[in-house]
């Protein structure tokens, strides 16, 4: 249970189909997803069953944020988790119930044994960026161009999905010194890509615009990554968002 707040909510496993089936419901109220779009409670269930994550956060009987997670392993044969999916209903935002999801998420994995959480964002969402990045310790070195296709969700405005991977190295330096409150040193900033603060707007209101700066943005992530870069940082301003790539590496 956390402090200030979020003390009246309570954070705990989902094993329960009533549970699942909320959890789906969340999924229309926070994306606006059309039927065939939404994650099903079957996929819950498995998740639940073969190693994975549901989780939730509650105010009193009415659940306000789920997150899931599903086993995955890479071609080297290292075992993972990919953190598919985190909600939070509107009215329960900016106030830490995401990271707390997200470290309950971490000391779960790190006791089964796990190093990577890997999940997927848009780039176009620069406070979700500067949470992944500079709350939790996570870096990028990986750029999907329309992953999931266009979407009924109005988050996406039409849009392609081009999407980010954020790793997450759980018990790594990084990750240990930032949620510990002493960062390591960041690696020098070779390269920079801004966003617009105001794309959301933009997406709305000029979609032929919106897409020309979500290719540019899309063009430099891909150059920068062949480059052997990754996204180490991320400020914020008034006017952008800004990743920050450096030279990083990791054991993996």
């Amino acid at each position: 249970m956390a402090a200030g707040e979020n003390a009246g909510l309570e954070l705990r496993a989902l094993t329960t189909i009533p549970e699942f089936e909320e959890a789906v419901e969340l999924q229309k109220v926070i994306w606006g997803f059309a039927d065939i779009e939404l994650l099903p409670r079957r996929l819950f269930v498995v998740a639940n069953k073969i190693g994975g994550q549901t989780l939730g956060a509650f105010d009193g009987s009415r659940m306000v944020a789920f997150l899931i997670a599903i086993p995955g392993v890479k071609q080297n044969g290292s075992h993972y988790l990919h953190s598919h999916m985190l909600g939070t209903l509107k009215e329960y935002r900016d106030r830490g119930l995401g990271r707390q999801l997200k470290l309950m998420q971490r000391e779960d994995a790190l006791r089964r044994g796990f190093r990577l959480v890997e999940w997927t964002f848009d780039p176009l969402e620069i406070k979700n960026a500067f949470f992944n990045m500079e709350r939790l310790g996570a870096i990028v070195r990986r750029f999907v161009p329309n992953q999931y296709g266009t979407t009924s969700s109005h988050l996406h405005g039409g849009l392609p999905t081009d999407r980010c991977v954020a790793e997450w190295w759980i018990d790594s330096p990084r990750v240990n010194g930032l949620l510990g409150g002493a960062p390591e040193p960041r690696p020098a900033v070779e390269a920079r890509i801004r966003v617009p603060a105001d794309i959301a707007g933009l997406r709305a209101e000029d979609a032929r615009q919106a897409r020309a700066v979500q290719q540019e943005i899309s063009d430099q992530f891909q150059l920068h990554f062949r480059a052997g870069l990754a996204v180490v940082g991320f400020e914020s301003s008034a006017e952008a968002g800004t990743y920050l790539l450096g030279k990083y590496a990791v054991s993996d």
